[in-house]
């Protein structure tokens, strides 16, 4: 890609974001109702590339479960307030309540309760029971200390999710996560992340991670941008790790990294330019948290909004729309894209020619300049 000169001493390269391309129809188009938008990683099939994201605005374990039966992956955060109280609803009322102004302080006050081990278990096996693939996420600094009860609980994919994720994380203070020896040693598949560049996702495929999540999630109520200045818009960071997905391939002789867009899409038509710049499947926080299902009342926020010493997220309104089915698979009572989500994707795919998500990913795009 080209280099822009920002400066005599500065070059970069221009990045795209998903609302600055275009998804281009074809000459053969298809009866929506023969598509499939069906999903594989491992020995786990899904009707939809869908995956909720693991906050507590979007996640407990009734949604998580119900996310299931509506065809997707739903994500439990196990250093959310389901792992650090018996009864977290109170406290997600109260969160919903929550002035402007002191949300930030209120929230690093309510995360500061430790996490209990005893219901990382009770969490998961809730799941379990419902018969639904159980997935479930902790950070790369929390896995070493409570991977054990996660595994122990019958976790069937295991997330390890942050803002930024590296396979060679460097510390004088703390012995840093082994990625690639821990995955060898689990009998799980691990879904690892969040990277932006190919490099980064080159070397965290290498470490035998099943899936990589791209992007830093967070989406609407981040502020990572503002907070450390790091941003990599969303089109062209797919693009790049979907790159070193093809490279790694061809590297290990066969072996297919699933590459999931984490972040950062609001609407059906972001999750279709997703799956066109080369994802497999996306995970999403704020189209979920608008259901009334959803355990944040109308509100949403990641993990990043409490963070004891410096946060890079907001508790964000978002409203409430609808339940989780209308949202994913409708029928819509809005034309704003917010709704029917799967139905979406399967007429994009239908009306660019294509039937499956791995054809889709080879979908022509232009670059819209004056958006």
């Amino acid at each position: 890609m080209a280099q822009v000169e920002i400066g005599l001493g500065k070059n970069g390269r221009r990045a795209y974001e998903l609302d600055e391309i275009g998804i281009v129809p074809a000459r053969r188009t298809r009866d929506p109702e023969e598509v499939s938008i069906a999903w594989q990683i491992d020995a786990y099939r899904f009707e939809t590339p869908l995956v909720a994201s693991p906050m507590d605005s979007v996640a407990s374990p009734d949604t998580v479960v119900a996310i299931g039966r509506q065809g997707g992956l739903g994500v439990l955060d196990l250093e959310g307030l389901w792992t650090r109280y018996e009864d977290p609803a109170p406290l997600l009322a109260e969160i919903s309540e929550l002035d402007d102004v002191a949300a930030t302080k209120r929230l690093q006050e309510i995360y500061a309760a430790p996490i209990r081990e005893e219901l990382i278990g009770r969490r998961i096996e809730q799941i379990r029971d419902a018969g639904l693939v159980t997935a479930a996420r902790l950070s790369p600094q929390r896995t070493a200390q409570y991977h054990k009860a996660v595994v122990d609980a019958g976790v069937d994919i295991f997330v390890i999710r942050g803002t930024t994720v590296s396979a060679e994380h460097v510390s004088g203070r703390a012995e840093p996560l082994n990625l690639k020896q821990f995955i060898y040693d689990l009998d799980v598949p691990v879904v690892v992340g969040g990277c932006a560049t190919y490099t980064a996702a080159l070397h965290l495929m290498r470490t035998g991670a099943a899936g990589v999540l791209v992007g830093f999630g967070g989406g609407s109520g981040h502020t990572t941008r503002s907070v450390l200045g790091v941003a990599v818009p969303m089109a062209s960071a797919i693009g790049d790790v979907a790159a070193a997905r093809r490279d790694y391939l061809d590297e290990s002789g066969g072996r297919y990294v699933h590459v999931i867009a984490d972040g950062g899409m609001t609407t059906s038509g972001d999750i279709a330019k997703a799956l066109a710049c080369g994802a497999d499947a996306v995970m999403v926080g704020s189209p979920l948290a608008r259901a009334t299902e959803a355990p944040g009342g109308g509100h949403h926020w990641g993990s990043e909004a409490h963070h004891g010493e410096l946060p890079r997220g907001e508790r964000v309104r978002v409203g409430t729309i609808g339940d989780l089915e209308a949202i994913l698979h409708g029928p819509a009572s809005s034309s704003d894209g917010s709704m029917n989500l799967m139905g979406a994707l399967r007429r994009t795919m239908a009306t660019s020619g294509y039937t499956d998500l791995k054809e889709f990913q080879r979908v022509e795009v232009v670059v819209n300049p004056h958006r």
